[in-house]
């Protein structure tokens, strides 16, 4: 977790500088792009033309100088330069509009199928990314680097383009039309763009350091909200306030930073930019006063001369901004380039079928990717013949947990194997054999949607009578019923309008909608009260009739009827038999476990 805070943090010796294979690698996020290419290419044609149309436009107050002083070269009036004005920014009007257009469509389109291919590969992934990685990191990448990418997408590059073509485009009417002045031009700007350029990359750097520990807080109000309920319980708001100004303080120290950079940086535009300006301008009066250069020539080279000087300036800001969202970029690929666990194809080009839910562990050992130098199953063997109710017990932390989530392939195990069907679990199509498994959780976490959604998560394809149906099974249509909206009653953020006892029994309803072969309950009703456990219990044995079971279970009075329990200590299977076999252990596990809560 370390590493991966400190990728976040701010850190600037960790900061990617820009290079060829950087570049290189960034424009990968351009295959967005490509399905939108004449489009692309189209907006970057009218980019192009607006640009030269600029330059065109800004040769005309020079003619206005030369018209009134009668020094002329093309013979126009003064209502036919007004006339030419208006006609060329009709045209100049016609191509910003298009250019604008154009762009909004290919930023707003290719960062749509981004965000969705995000989005995808985020939800194929297997558990062990997530562990590594918080939630507010990967909400930031979500939100915040893609609009970044976006914004250079969509305004940011095109407007740097635009700006290359018009120093290209000043510096080449200077060098043609005033010869004399070009070789004075030439020594002093790229003088200033090397300045610039340095304050640029300087302000990119801690610009970067910004958004990283702005990313940071948004961590922590992500973190804050999903427990609000425990800040609320341990009166932590206090607490909480605390960690995230201090968070804050140091985004806005690093901010201030960045203001001071950019405050000097202005103050240099201002002070050797202009003033290598005024010194050309300078020179070319003393041309103008002997003679060498029409008055309109003057005018011109001052006009050209600041658009040249404003577009170097708009280059270095621009250039950070292009820099920032590389790295944002490099942020979002490591995500679409990590492996996925399963791909979305329709069917996953294999068949459905359904187990018949015969299960068994050979010799399994595992360690937990984040922690690999704790084995936490120590060669646990076992077999569950189909239809087969069992029961995993012990202390906390014996693995019993774990059993489940190597079952559900959350993880691969390190030695050992697990067959379902006598077949190892790693051989068959990932998403099929998840279809035939479903959980019940101790702690049921609903979407924020109506129950119907809930229990249609089992099987969306199930009908209207079908859902009732699972909702009778488990117990929870009358709960439902007596609600006005029924099942289209909102359950809220993650379930908090329903008691515990009923996000339970929407659970089961879900999971017997999904009819697995293979059912999982962990601590199913550990956490409710003696009535809501009751009637959970009676849905739950509805659900487990004719299925493969394996039960995770504290309280030792919900698994007196499993047909064999096997007792876990230290990731190891240190008994197993049935409950009245075990309780005849005066010295076994189960029996302390046993007498120690019934005592209490």
């Amino acid at each position: 977790m370390a590493t991966r805070r400190e990728q976040y943090s701010g850190k600037t010796e960790e900061r990617p500088k820009l290079s060829r294979e950087k570049l290189r690698k960034a424009l990968k996020i351009f295959s967005y792009v490509v399905p939108y290419k004449w489009t692309f290419i189209a907006g970057m044609a009218f980019l192009a033309l607006g640009s030269l149309m600029f330059l065109a436009i800004m040769k005309l107050p020079g003619e206005i100088l030369n018209v009134i002083s009668g020094e002329s070269q093309y013979g126009l009036s003064l209502n036919n330069i007004f006339v030419l004005l208006l006609i060329l920014l009709g045209i100049q009007s016609v191509f910003s509009y298009f250019r604008v257009q154009l762009f909004a469509v290919v930023s707003e389109r290719s960062m749509a199928l981004l965000r969705n291919d995000l989005y995808e590969k985020l939800i194929t992934l297997g558990i062990p990314f997530f562990e590594e990685r918080r939630v507010g990191e990967i909400t930031s990448r979500m939100t915040n680097d893609v609009t970044q990418v976006q914004g250079v997408v969509s305004m940011t590059l095109a407007e740097f383009i635009r700006q290359i073509i018009i120093f290209i485009g000043g510096v080449v009417i200077i060098i043609v039309s005033m010869k004399k002045l070009a070789f004075v031009m030439l020594i002093t700007v790229p003088l200033v763009m090397f300045l610039a350029m340095f304050f640029g990359r300087y302000i990119r750097k801690l610009m970067r350091e910004r958004q990283d520990q702005l990313a940071q807080t948004n961590v922590i109000v992500e973190e804050t909200m999903q427990s609000i309920q425990s800040v609320k319980a341990y009166t932590n708001e206090g607490f909480e306030l605390r960690r995230y100004t201090k968070q804050l303080d140091l985004t806005v120290r690093t901010a201030l930073r960045a203001a001071h950079m950019r405050g000097i940086f202005a103050a240099f535009i201002i002070f050797v930019m202009f003033g290598a300006l005024f010194f050309i301008i300078y020179q070319a009066a003393l041309l103008t006063q002997s003679g060498a250069m029409p008055k309109g020539g003057l005018l011109d080279f001052a006009v050209y001369t600041a658009i040249i000087g404003g577009a170097i300036a708009s280059l270095g800001s621009f250039y950070t901004e292009i820099v920032s969202a590389i790295g944002a970029t490099e942020r979002i690929l490591e995500i679409l380039e990590q492996p996925s666990e399963v791909a979305l194809t329709p069917d996953s080009g294999v068949a459905k079928t359904r187990f018949i839910g015969h299960i068994q562990y050979r010799d399994v050992r595992f360690s937990y990717p984040t922690r690999k130098d704790i084995e936490v199953l120590k060669g646990v063997s076992l077999e569950i013949e189909p239809g087969q109710r069992i029961a995993l017990v012990g202390p906390s932390g014996a693995g019993k947990s774990t059993i489940v989530q190597l079952l559900l392939q959350f993880y691969t195990v390190d030695d050992g194997n697990i067959l379902v069907d006598g077949k190892p679990v790693s051989q068959y199509d990932l998403r099929a054999y998840r279809q035939n498994i479903a959980i019940v959780p101790q702690e049921v976490m609903l979407f924020g949607g109506t129950i119907r959604d809930n229990i249609l998560y089992g099987n969306p394809d199930a009908s209207e009578e079908d859902i009732v149906d699972a909702a009778r099974q488990a117990n929870a249509w009358e709960f439902i019923s007596a609600f006005p909206e029924g099942l289209d009653t909102i359950v809220g953020e993650r379930g908090v309008k329903l008691s515990g006892g009923q996000r339970q029994r929407v659970a089961i309803a879900r999971a017997i909608l999904k009819d697995p072969a293979i059912l999982l309950l962990d601590e199913a009703t550990s956490s409710l009260d003696a009535e809501s456990e009751k009637l959970v219990q009676e849905a739950l044995d509805v659900l487990m009739k004719g299925r493969t079971s394996i039960i995770i279970a504290h309280r030792l009075s919900t698994i007196r009827e499993a047909d064999r329990i096997y007792v876990l200590d230290g990731g190891q299977i240190v008994e197993q038999g049935t409950h009245a076999e075990l309780s005849l252990l005066d010295k076994g596990l189960y029996n302390s476990l046993a007498r120690l809560q019934f005592e209490i």
